[in-house]
């Protein structure tokens, strides 16, 4: 399998796998987590491709798929604390990415730690079986500022600090086996070390069983569908109401796309884009898509379904590129059809789902947002 084929199926991957977080929010972001995860490791054992740029392209499909977990917040939560808690958390990450990706001063990932992932996957274990409703605002606020303090700090200093690897700390300094060597060499020559590890993977299990255990009673039984949840609680999930594009989410969406586009821009080979230049091209795409689909209800049609917006977005996105590369020739020799096929997927994909998912914050009634106090 060639190096190309390789990288193509891990980027195909990690670009449309996290579609599955609206549906299945715990199983797909812990899959998009491992992939996360595994991804340089797939490329130095399968390929020789050059990884000086991994940085920036892992940091960008990060946002990627935060960025799908983050519309999902709208279309399945329904305790108005925790949206509010995942709005802060995923734009304050966000903010500090950009920064990094403009000054490369690596503590800013450790002053803006990436605890929006880590807490979406805690509010997900807990819709497994209970409704977010029964949440406290207390306990929502406990929850990220537990995950931001003991967990994220720490493993953004490990990783962005110390810049440690966690497999070769692992067989190194673990197994004391070299990082080329594999586990089952490492566990022969540290078989203590292996038990050591196996004994408090399995502490962890019994830990996570008592408490399970301890819970208060179910809201409903175990399921990975949030569709399956709403069903359960004998209600509809209320996204049907569409937004109005033009009126609102039109400043969050600029802002959103800009800061995505500036971190996306530094992990394709040849963008060489100001950061006013990004925020006027996007600007000028979701003004564009929000009038066309403004245009379209005003003559009683709307797209019907996420699959048929992001078509509608991605064919006026590229009438635009089109028309400017006609108005405008340019003379950047570095620039891709390919860089330029993503960033047109990337800005559709996300209007459709932001316009299709917003309303479910934004057009509830007052009483599907209960004040629970602590």
């Amino acid at each position: 399998m060639s190096d190309l084929t390789v990288f193509l199926i891990v980027l195909l991957l990690r670009l449309f796998a996290p579609l599955l977080i609206l549906r299945f929010p715990l199983p797909a972001i812990v899959f998009a987590l491992v992939l996360d995860a595994a991804d340089q490791t797939i490329f130095q054992t399968f390929t020789d491709l050059n990884l000086d740029s991994y940085q920036s392209y892992d940091k960008a499909l990060d946002i990627h798929y935060l960025a799908i977990a983050y519309i999902a917040t709208f279309r399945n939560w329904r305790n108005q604390m925790a949206v509010l808690v995942a709005i802060f958390l995923w734009y304050y990450r966000l903010v500090g990415v950009t920064l990094f990706e403009l000054t490369e001063w690596r503590p800013l990932l450790l002053l803006f730690p990436n605890t929006f992932e880590y807490y979406f996957i805690a509010i997900a274990v807990v819709r497994l079986r209970w409704n977010d409703q029964s949440l406290t605002d207390r306990s929502v606020i406990g929850i990220a500022a537990a995950i931001w303090v003991f967990i994220k700090l720490p493993q953004e200093w490990w990783i962005h600090i110390a810049q440690l690897d966690f497999t070769d700390f692992v067989k190194e300094d673990l197994l004391g086996v070299a990082t080329t060597a594999s586990y089952a060499d490492g566990f022969s020559n540290r078989p203590l070390v292996g038990v050591a590890m196996i004994a408090v993977v399995a502490l962890l299990i019994a830990i996570a069983v008592v408490l399970w255990r301890r819970a208060p009673e179910p809201d409903h039984p175990f399921t990975f569908d949030a569709d399956e949840v709403f069903r359960f609680d004998d209600r509809t999930r209320p996204d049907a109401a569409p937004l109005r594009p033009w009126r609102e989410g039109l400043i969050e969406k600029i802002a959103l796309l800009t800061l995505m586009s500036i971190i996306f821009g530094r992990a394709i080979p040849g963008s060489t884009a100001s950061i006013a230049e990004t925020l006027v091209g996007v600007a000028v795409i979701v003004a564009s898509n929000a009038l066309v689909t403004q245009w379209l209800r005003q003559r009683g049609h709307t797209w019907g379904s996420v699959s048929r917006a992001f078509a509608g977005n991605l064919v006026v996105n590229g009438g635009l590129f089109v028309a400017l590369a006609l108005l405008v020739p340019s003379s950047d020799e570095g620039s891709s059809a390919l860089g330029t096929a993503f960033f047109l997927f990337l800005l559709s994909l996300v209007i459709a789902l932001f316009d299709r998912y917003r309303p479910t914050r934004v057009d509830l009634p007052p009483l599907a947002w209960p004040s629970r106090s602590a």
